[in-house]
């Protein structure tokens, strides 16, 4: 999931180079959600909601 959202910054800022504003708020805003839910995961699994080790 990491490797998608850099991918999705480095075709934001392409994007943004080339004058494609709509493309780059596109891939900007999928590349701002998949952080927000690798932080959430990342977050349960520091608290133990989700256990990895069972």
């Amino acid at each position: 999931m990491i490797k998608w959202i850099f991918i999705l910054l480095a075709v934001a800022a392409i994007a943004a180079l080339l004058g494609f504003g709509s493309i780059s708020g596109l891939a900007l805003t999928g590349a701002k959600v998949l952080i927000g839910i690798v932080l959430v995961l990342f977050l349960l699994v520091l608290f133990g909601v989700i256990s990895i080790l069972d």
